[in-house]
């Protein structure tokens, strides 16, 4: 089998987590997986509508709560996981919303789509036997670098600047994982991917009628379909990759067929990365188990 030039495995007896699964993004990758033989858990903030889009897919699904704006709640999903776990994939995430503050007071896009994924990965790791993809952005080229000085972008927020930093943040997050699992000689790999321009609903969250209006409509016409979008995630889960590889479209208008993908200079520091993983150990209180 194979969706648009990706050839896949089959899954048969593997377990996916993918986060954020009850549409968009998510729930593309979790019909693929499961349509390969995978048992797909759906870790989902409201469990109602993960139940309604477990009905959307063919194949062994599960639905388990996890609000990633939440530390208890991600450790309270990672207490109770048991067994091995073949494939996470950190897709969750928030773009360009206005400024607020998750439960433990971090800056919101930075917290979901960043830190959240960080201590998700660190309190499973031990169980992950195959890969974690984690979903970045080319908008992650919008920021020169993360702001250490203040990561909650206290007085400076604008949703992009706060989007562009935490989409940085997961590169240099999938940077320093794979060194660390290259230093204690596991087999796990640490990938990542973007889907290009797709089409889902977190265009249209800003908080401005007008801009909310205007991204559906640009949705409609220029962007790719959320399946064509999750070929990305797909490819950087299951395709002979080196670890830390960062996969997209390969289309000239961030679309078509997913393979290998540029990143940015500061996606590729690693005194940036691991500054940001020993700041983010501080901030969630998690740390590498391996």
């Amino acid at each position: 089998m194979s969706e648009n030039n990706v050839s896949l495995p089959d899954l048969t007896g593997r377990t996916a987590v993918v986060t954020g699964a009850n549409s968009g993004l998510g729930l593309e990758t979790a019909k693929v997986l499961a349509g390969r033989g995978a048992r797909v858990v759906l870790a989902v903030r409201d469990t109602g509508k993960g139940e309604e889009a477990a009905r959307q897919i063919r194949g062994e699904t599960e639905v388990r709560r996890l609000d990633l704006a939440d530390l208890a709640s991600v450790r309270e999903f990672a207490d109770g996981w048991k067994g091995d776990l073949h494939l996470l994939i950190n897709n969750a995430g928030l773009m360009a919303i206005p400024e607020s503050r998750t439960r433990d007071g971090f800056e919101t896009q930075f917290g979901v789509n960043h830190l959240g994924h960080f201590a998700l990965t660190n309190l499973l790791l031990e169980h992950v036997t195959g890969r974690v993809v984690t979903l970045s952005s080319g908008l992650h080229r919008t920021v020169r670098g993360i702001h250490f000085a203040d990561v909650n972008l206290e007085g400076r927020y604008t949703p992009h600047r706060a989007y562009g930093q935490s989409k940085l943040a997961n590169l240099l997050f999938t940077l320093e994982l794979q060194r660390r699992l290259d230093e204690v000689g596991s087999q796990v790999l640490a990938t990542a991917a973007h889907p290009g321009y797709a089409a889902t609903n977190l265009q249209s969250r800003s908080g401005k009628p007008f801009l909310d209006r205007l991204m559906r409509i640009s949705n409609r016409v220029l962007a790719q379909s959320a399946a064509a979008g999750a070929l990305p995630t797909v490819y950087a889960a299951t395709q002979d990759v080196p670890g830390a590889a960062f996969a997209g479209p390969t289309g000239l208008f961030v679309n078509g067929a997913p393979g290998p993908s540029s990143r940015s200079a500061a996606a590729q520091d690693p005194a940036a990365a691991r500054r940001l993983w020993d700041l983010s150990e501080e901030m969630t209180g998690t740390s590498f188990p391996l």
